[in-house]
């Protein structure tokens, strides 16, 4: 009975396999005819298919953003020391604040250690200031006395020189030639001397040594004219040129020494006066590093401006990274961030941000609807005050594909509730049509570039060409090709589909023309 078994094992399960492959190939063959079937049937017969009838009625085309809520006029509190410190003191928020109150108290150990060293510069930069001036008066005292020194020295050497040549040098000539002529006479009357000297020792009226004392007078008369002749052709050719080549030097030496001293004062006074203009600088700026100190430690302790709501910047906006962390104390900020607005009380705004592809729909000055999520039920009524010309960089950053452009609306009428902060949702009306044709946007597709939409042909459906308008992301104004009451296709056919343009919001048909008709 065992050895049955076995030999009936291997027959049955060659049945199971060949069930199995022809389960299979049934199965192949049923899919393959379902879908040739069925694709024909979505082609010609579409019977079971969702569709839409052309409808007429008020349409209303509006672009709606999400947004926050801004105070028209409010004022920004900055943190206006350098570098990054740290906040000791925050108000709370949601604080009714005076003008005058303390918003924020930040950390000025660091500046107040700054002030310390700086003051000691400062004191030290006075003091190199202080010496410098009155080195300076020394500098012109000296330079003053050494001119007036030099010009007298010039003065002495020109007089010299005039002197010598109008009166000393006169004076040394008429001298010697009074000598010479005295001289001359001098000899004239030794030699007749000597002569009746001579007759009388003849005639032995006197002695022999009477005579020689005779001849040696006139021997010495003749010594003393000759030597005043010598001294008379020194004086004029020698004496008399080297003295006037010397006082003209003295004159020129002096003169050009006058103008070196004049020179050098002039050098000194201009090189002291740098230095004391240097110096003065230097004490200027260590001074006012000591006020910008002082301004530094007093933008420490902030004060309200003026009467206001605290609202945290950081409550309404993100920071550039998408770092939503809330001020508080002990918290570290940079300079020129943005701490506190203070909301003026009466005017707010709305701010969104309108996609690339709504922006040319929007116009300043269109009327919009705004609803807060913190007042349900509430409607306000504003209109578009400013739409950016560039797109917002900060979603830029975030994700480069996506352009926004921000945009600010005027709140009108009765504002009371609205606070800085709360979020809020604004339609934008661009345009309303008491009647008009429309139809669900993705009923629209685009073949060959041209809006169509495929309209009901007896039991098939057909393409057919319609000219469109503005859309509200839901439906699309028909400005012709339809009628009221026709039945158009809501899944246009796989084939057409390719040429469909899909909306921000959701399935969009038929991208309207820019600024189209309405």
């Amino acid at each position: 009975m065992k050895e049955a078994k076995q030999a009936l094992t291997p027959r049955w399960g060659a049945k199971k396999f060949l069930l199995l492959i022809g389960s299979i190939v049934v199965v192949v063959a049923v899919a393959l005819t379902f879908y040739v079937s069925g694709g024909a049937k979505e082609r010609q017969n579409t019977q079971g298919t969702s569709t839409f009838k052309v409808e007429q009625g008020p349409l209303a085309i509006s672009v709606a953003q999400s947004g926050t809520i801004q105070s028209l006029d409010q004022v920004v509190i900055k943190n206006e020391v350098e570098g990054r410190t740290t906040i000791l003191y925050l108000v709370r928020e949601g604080t009714r604040v005076n003008k005058g109150d303390l918003l924020i108290e930040l950390d000025a150990s660091r500046l107040n250690d700054d002030m310390v060293d700086q003051q000691i510069r400062m004191i030290n930069a006075e003091a190199a200031y202080i010496r410098a001036r009155e080195n300076l008066e020394v500098v012109r005292n000296q330079a003053q006395s050494e001119t007036e020194r030099a010009e007298l020295d010039a003065q002495f050497a020109a007089e010299d020189l005039k002197k010598y040549v109008d009166g000393d040098f006169p004076k040394d000539l008429m001298s010697a030639e009074a000598r010479i002529t005295i001289n001359r006479e001098e000899l004239r009357r030794a030699e007749e001397k000597l002569e009746w000297s001579r007759v009388l020792f003849e005639e032995k009226y006197i002695s022999q040594t009477e005579l020689q004392a005779d001849e040696l007078a006139a021997q010495r008369a003749q010594l003393d004219l000759d030597l005043a002749l010598a001294e008379l052709k020194l004086l004029q050719d020698f004496t008399y040129r080297r003295k006037l080549d010397e006082l003209r030097s003295q004159e020129n030496q002096t003169a050009m020494a006058l103008e070196r001293v004049r020179r050098k004062a002039t050098a000194d006074v201009i090189q002291t006066e740098a230095e004391l203009r240097a110096r003065e600088s230097e004490f200027q700026r260590e001074q006012g590093r000591v006020v910008k100190l002082e301004q530094q430690i007093a933008k420490t302790r902030i004060y309200a401006p003026n009467d206001g709501l605290v609202v945290y910047a950081t409550s309404t906006q993100a920071n550039f990274r998408g770092n939503a962390e809330p001020l508080a104390e002990g918290q570290e900020i940079r300079e020129r961030q943005e701490l506190i607005y203070l909301p003026a009380p009466g005017s707010v705004k709305a701010e969104i941000k309108v996609h690339e592809s709504n922006l040319e729909k929007v116009r300043v000055g269109m009327p919009v609807r705004i609803t807060v999520n913190a007042l349900p039920g509430r409607v306000f009524q504003g209109r578009v005050t400013n739409i950016a010309p560039l797109p917002d960089a900060v979603s830029v950053w975030l994700n480069p594909d996506l352009k926004v452009y921000n945009t600010d609306i005027h709140i009108e009428g009765d504002a009371e509730g609205l606070r800085t902060g709360m979020s809020c949702r604004a339609e934008i009306m661009v345009a309303e049509y008491p009647e008009a044709l429309y139809v669900p946007v993705q009923a629209v597709t685009r073949i060959d570039g041209m809006p169509t939409v495929y309209v009901r042909q007896g039991a098939n459906f057909g393409p057919r060409q319609v000219e469109v308008g503005l859309d509200n992301n839901r439906m699309v104004h028909v400005l012709g090709g339809l009628e009221v009451g026709e039945a158009v296709l809501l899944t246009p056919p796989l084939e057409s589909t390719r040429g469909r343009v899909t909306g921000q919001n959701g399935a969009r048909a038929a991208h309207p023309q820019r600024g189209g008709r309405g």
